[in-house]
């Protein structure tokens, strides 16, 4: 009898997956913005369009995406050219720091920012001190600040990894013709990255927007969206959040409406590099060679500065949540006395989600490179969405749909490990793919001619030779699982808080002492989780972190 494919049952079943904890949540928002009362219409979009705090919040996410996509552009692009096109010293150091400045948890930038240059903050108390004063950071203004620092890893990762492949006798032909450098740059060199920087700008766009503890923590009154809509769910208490659920879609819908210009842009004159011939780095001389080393480490070292600032603060006195003159160790005493709950469900549930991540992203990673179709090709575009989705957004349509029989898990530890699956999802996905895209299909073939099922030929022979870019996947999954904020904060409740949502809420209440050493414990555990990943990958470009 011919052998039944086990992979149509596995195809079928990540369908059904994503139709569960995809689908559902979001036709669960789309119902819930229909929803006025209790009778359906469109009262919900109106009122947003009514009322001048709504359109203000609208307009505000859009100046914030822009605000830090261009200061992330201009960060990451500079820093990609030094260190690709010069020979720095210390490269591999500026490339690793930069990783972990991508990683760092979250909205540590921000508190790191007003601890610094805060209305008490320790950098603006000291140049008061020598009459010099300056505003604090809360505002427009600090959030794009942060929101550049914050971001500009994903386009220095992104964009450098591009440039490297830029064939060199490209802009020797270039240079013959007669251009001048800055045109060789404008109409050879940047056309080239062009995916690349298109790519980098979205991804920095869709963080900035989605992001909300950055603009809730600096913002102070100036709301966006994520924002906005957390609080009215809060204020409803998840029993009416249409007006919340209308807000999640506008926000939904500027990341879709983004994603679809950068596809648009990038339909017109694309050009491609090669890796056979790479342009070696420059060797700078003089002032040249020094100002390039100063730019480059200057954007690194802020880039880290946040994590470094929190660790110094983590060590401080503390009588309360007041610090004091001189170090200590009473911050981590009130976090392993009074604080471990967090720290156990936060590795409970990364632990659980990874653990599915890795299974279901390396059965998703195969089925988009070996098993094509118009079916997986539609898997591989519907693996976006989880990225553009803000975690609000996906806490709010996770409320929605769990929240009533036959599947009630809001409240439940469950619900959490579920968002966190469908989120990092496409990041063990990711790096299965490019890992089976270097394993020829013959290995796989020659098993099945001698005997064995497609599904032990997987097992005995792909799943081996990928297992370091799985294990590599289910890092990155298991970091960004850790700092995940937006959505368990909309989840959680008391017996089910993690660490990200503790840190938010002693920052909220100025309880800065366990905030730093919570804070220092989850960066402590993701640099591990990094250095793993790259040991177990050996690699350190755009394509390894998503």
């Amino acid at each position: 009898m011919r052998r039944a494919d086990p992979w149509r049952i596995v195809q079928a079943a990540v369908w059904l997956l994503l139709a569960l904890l995809l689908a559902w949540p979001l036709w669960g928002i789309l119902r819930a913005s229909l929803i006025v009362g209790s009778e359906p219409g469109f009262g919900n979009f109106v009122e947003i369009l009514r009322q001048p705090r709504h359109l203000r919040a609208i307009g505000n996410t859009l100046l914030v995406g822009a605000g830090g996509m261009t200061g992330a552009l201009l960060l990451g692009v500079t820093l990609a050219f030094l260190v690709v096109r010069v020979r720095l010293r210390g490269r591999a150091a500026l490339q690793t720091l930069a990783v972990l400045a991508l990683v760092s948890p979250p909205f540590i930038g921000a508190y790191a920012w007003i601890v610094l240059f805060g209305a008490n903050g320790a950098v603006r108390r000291g140049l008061m001190e020598i009459g010099i004063t300056i505003p604090p950071i809360y505002g427009a203004a600090g959030v794009m600040l942060v929101f550049s620092f914050k971001f500009f890893p994903n386009v220095f990762l992104i964009v450098s990894a591009a440039l490297a492949q830029v064939n060199r006798s490209l802009e020797e032909a270039a240079e013959g013709l007669g251009l001048s450098p800055a045109r060789r740059l404008m109409q050879v060199t940047l056309p080239m990255i062009l995916p690349a920087i298109s790519a980098a700008a979205l991804l920095a766009f869709v963080l900035s927007i989605a992001d909300f503890g950055t603009p809730r923590l600096i913002g102070r009154d100036f709301e966006v969206l994520a924002t906005q809509a957390f609080l009215l769910y809060a204020a409803d208490l998840g029993e009416n959040p249409g007006l919340a659920s209308a807000l999640s879609l506008v926000l939904v819908a500027l990341s879709m409406l983004l994603v679809l210009a950068q596809r648009r842009l990038l339909q017109r004159d694309v050009f491609h590099g090669s890796l056979l011939k790479p342009r070696p780095p420059s060797t700078l001389r003089g002032w040249r060679n020094i100002g390039a080393h100063v730019l480059a480490w200057l954007i690194v070292g802020v880039g880290i500065a946040p994590g470094l600032v929190v660790l110094v603060f983590s060590f401080r006195a503390t009588r309360g949540p007041v610090f004091q003159p001189g170090f200590g160790l009473a911050s981590y005493e009130r976090v392993f006395h009074a604080v471990t709950l967090p720290v156990w469900n936060t590795l409970l549930f990364s632990t659980a989600a990874v653990a599915c991540i890795v299974v279901a992203g390396t059965l998703i990673g195969y089925l988009i490179t070996r098993r094509r179709s118009r079916a997986t090709a539609i898997l591989d575009g519907v693996l976006m969405v989880p990225y553009v989705v803000p975690g609000v957004v996906m806490g709010i349509g996770f409320v929605a749909a769990f929240n009533a029989p036959p599947v009630a898990i809001t409240g439940t530890g469950l619900v959490i490990v579920l968002a966190i699956f469908i989120r990092r999802l496409p990041y063990s996905a990711r790096a299965a793919a490019t890992a089976l895209r270097q394993v020829s299909p013959s290995l796989e073939d020659a098993a099945i001619s001698l005997g064995l099922s497609p599904g032990r030929a997987f097992l005995r022979v792909t799943a081996r030779l990928i297992l370091p870019g799985i294990l590599a996947g289910g890092m990155m999954s298991f970091v960004t699982a850790m700092n995940e904020l937006s959505s368990s904060l909309v989840l959680y409740v008391s017996g089910t808080i993690t660490m990200p949502v503790r840190i938010y809420v002693a920052v909220v209440n100025g309880d800065y002492g366990v905030a730093a050493a919570l804070s220092s414990i989850l960066l402590g555990i993701t640099a591990l989780a990094v250095y793993a990943a790259f040991r177990l990958s050996d690699r350190k470009d755009a394509s390894f972190v998503g």
